[in-house]
């Protein structure tokens, strides 16, 4: 088994998550603090960069 075919996809989708996220945060600023949103606009640019560069990088062997 695989764990980079597994790590990709969950690390791309937790991006995304985190990225619309710290979105819908800024867009509500006046409930959030703006370091809050920043740590996880940071955060999701990682994981999804991660995730990708773990898709990309996994061989298709069947």
């Amino acid at each position: 088994m695989n764990l980079k075919r597994i790590f990709g996809p969950l690390l791309t989708v937790a991006g995304i998550v985190g990225l619309i996220y710290s979105a819908y945060l800024f867009i509500n600023s006046e409930n959030s603090d703006w370091k809050t949103t920043l740590v996880l606009f940071i955060l999701g640019i990682i994981f999804f960069s991660s995730g990708l560069g773990l898709l990309k990088s996994t061989d298709d062997k069947s």
